[in-house]
């Protein structure tokens, strides 16, 4: 075969190839098959978290649902969560009588709807306020970040951060397809993650109440966002927060001054037990 012959054949071959490959469509035999995105959850555990994360990030809010037991109280909530600078959270739950109780959070500073009933008795204020880094200042731990838990991005990063995270498959959660992963880890390993602040509080009362290690579960569906995240510190802690919504337009104001009262004001003039 003379030189230019063979030339036109390898050039056409070329061509032909590249031809083939550039027709080749998703979905057609000749196409390498793409992984889906719970595959890839699935398998890619460190990319999938991590994109998650940022996924999140960029959610202005959230809604959802919390049930489960905290220090030894029943918690069922349900509400919204502003995810800007400060975080906004406002959740509806029920007293001890069974009355509906509104609870705002504007940043570290706890608001609580009072009953129209009792209004009265507080000069008509319809909010008591408490701040819980002022709180948490005099105990020696920092009260507010029991509210971060609910943070959806939170214990994605725990996951992100710690080894022996595993897939324990792919799981509905309330319509939407997830891969759900789990991981117990030791107390030290949780605590490590923490700033040197509030960590001398959480571990004293880790170990009062006898935390050896602690359990992190978490659903995340096919746009990289959370749907449910479970969590258990022993007896101490138990709660599973569900989470829809995500970028839906929310309002969530601090109360009107002349409409609150201050709780910790309230509480100075009164006795203290021996």
């Amino acid at each position: 075969m003379s030189l230019w012959k063979k030339t036109t054949v390898l050039a056409v071959s070329a061509l032909t190839a590249l031809a083939v490959t550039a027709c080749a469509k998703p979905g057609s035999p000749d196409a390498p098959k793409q992984p889906s995105v719970l595959e890839l959850l699935a398998s890619d555990l460190q990319g999938s978290l991590q994109k998650t994360i940022d996924t999140t990030d960029k959610a202005d809010s959230v809604a959802l649902t919390a049930e489960g037991t905290a220090a030894g109280q029943k918690v069922s909530m349900q509400g919204v969560m502003d995810l800007g600078d400060p975080v906004k959270l406002e959740m509806s739950t029920t007293g001890p009588d069974g009355t509906p109780v509104i609870v705002r959070m504007i940043g570290a500073v706890c608001y609580v709807e009072v009953p129209e009933a009792q209004r009265s008795a507080l000069g008509g204020k319809r909010w008591m306020k408490l701040d819980l880094s002022a709180m948490g200042a005099q105990a020696g731990m920092d009260f507010s970040r029991q509210f971060e838990d609910m943070d959806p991005t939170k214990q994605v990063k725990t996951l992100l951060a710690t080894e022996g995270v595993t897939v324990v498959g792919e799981e509905t959660v309330n319509g939407a397809r997830t891969v759900h992963y789990t991981l117990t880890a030791p107390v030290a390993t949780y605590l490590g993650q923490l700033d040197a602040e509030t960590r001398a509080g959480v571990e004293e009362e880790m170990a009062k109440q006898g935390v050896k290690e602690i359990t992190i579960e978490l659903w995340v569906d096919e746009q990289y966002q959370p749907r449910r995240v479970h969590m258990i510190m022993g007896a101490m802690y138990d709660l599973t927060v569900n989470y829809t919504d995500y970028g839906k337009p929310m309002n969530i104001e601090t109360p009107p001054a002349a409409e609150t009262g201050d709780l910790a004001e309230m509480l100075k003039g009164l006795p203290t037990g021996n």
